[in-house]
């Protein structure tokens, strides 16, 4: 690599210092515009708003003109650090000790933001005018939050303004112990439920009087566990049912309640969609409450979508560069939570890979020196190999 070779700390470290806590942007973008823009990307900043819902600040970043376009996409924004008290170093001060770079988005993403950034840079400024393609970062500040104003705007804006990549990479961390185990073809789908069971209130002394909702909300979420959605895919797991909470309100230890609440996520893969979820747990509360006199509602926020993209040349690529930098292959995997990825896949192939996930969101959130670093050589060669690769299709 050229000069910018110590890029990726350095910037990692004043991204950090941004507390750029969702959706406050704490001048993470205008750090790194400024970075990009010296190297010679164009840079937009896109701010969305909706109603009810935080405006959000975001960054679109491009190098280059022809095909083929390759687009990193990451966030800049983090989750609250918690309990300042507890942690090692200040969350937001960036600090180094050991080898180890500590702060609040070190590998949840700030810092694979700072090795593709330096990548790029120094892959562009090696090809000087003549870049074999594009490359552009589209960076949102509401990926940890409700993620309206985020990625999924920016995306409807590149594709009315004629900036569709080829293929994507997004930065999350993707290795569980050690850089460059796994890479993410695809995510499975989330669907956020509560069931509201009605019943009748009355004396504990007396239930022939009353009607329990609590006894219905046992028994439908018992049926919901023990039925099994499926068994998984080739790429997939099993999906999951998991109870998140369960609430009464009943401070009363001698009265039946009137009703009873639970909260609950389903993390399922191709084999469902959201509405096909949604008709098997009516179908299957119908059933076991139909002789209990009591009345059930479900409700359900909007879901996220599964998706996979294919084995193919673009994680082939990424692997290679993954094995010439780590010596490990990376498995491709599905697992894990959702990513901004959701969004892209409907635009272009899109692929995620990036630091360790041991830390994210936790007390003292890190990143070693060498992970950085070397995640950056990765990214780097990334680059080279994509362009030899995809720039022969693009041709043809």
């Amino acid at each position: 690599m050229t000069e910018l070779s110590e890029g990726p700390v350095v910037l990692a470290q004043a991204l950090i210092r941004c507390a750029s806590v969702t959706p406050i942007e704490a001048g993470v973008l205008d750090l790194l515009e400024r970075t990009l823009s010296r190297g010679g990307f164009r840079c937009r900043r896109l701010a969305f708003s909706e109603a009810g819902t935080p405006s959000v600040d975001n960054l679109y970043a491009r190098i280059g003109a022809g095909p083929p376009h390759l687009c990193f996409a990451g966030h800049t924004d983090v989750v609250p650090p918690g309990d300042e008290a507890r942690w090692r170093h200040p969350p937001f001060a960036g600090e180094i000790e050991g080898g180890v770079l500590y702060g609040r988005g070190a590998s949840d993403m700030k810092g694979a933001i700072a090795a593709f950034a330096a990548a790029a840079l120094d892959y562009a400024h090696s090809q000087g005018d003549a870049l074999p393609g594009s490359i552009s970062l589209l960076i949102t500040g509401d990926e940890e939050g409700p993620a309206i104003n985020g990625t999924r705007k920016v995306l409807d804006w590149m594709a009315a303004h004629g900036e569709r990549p080829d293929h994507a990479l997004v930065g999350e961390p993707t290795n569980a112990t050690r850089l460059g185990e796994a890479i993410k073809i695809g995510r499975r789908g989330s669907l956020n439920g509560r069931l509201k069971i009605s019943g009748v209130q009355g004396h504990v002394a007396y239930p022939h009087l009353a009607k329990n909702p609590v006894k219905g909300l046992i028994a439908v979420l018992a049926g919901f566990y023990d039925t099994p959605l499926d068994f998984g895919t080739a790429h997939f797991s099993a999906s999951n049912f998991e109870v998140t909470s369960i609430d009464v309100g009943n401070i009363a230890t001698n009265v039946i309640p009137a009703k009873a609440e639970a909260l609950f996520n389903i993390r399922y893969n191709g084999r469902h969609s959201p509405q096909s979820l949604q008709a098997w747990l009516r179908d299957q509360a119908a059933k076991v409450l139909a002789h209990s006199g009591l009345d059930f509602e479900l409700s359900f926020e909007p879901p996220s979508h599964s998706f996979l993209t294919q084995p193919g040349p673009l994680d082939g690529t990424l692997s290679e560069a993954v094995r010439e930098i780590t010596g490990l292959t990376p498995s491709l995997g599905t697992d894990g939570g959702t990513s901004d990825a959701r969004f892209i896949k409907a635009l272009c192939p899109v692929v995620e890979f990036g630091l360790l996930t041991a830390t994210i969101h936790k007390v003292d959130e890190q990143v070693s020196i060498a992970d950085l670093e070397q995640l950056t050589a990765i990214y780097r060669r990334f680059l080279e190999l994509y362009f030899e690769e995809f720039g022969i299709y693009v041709l043809e």
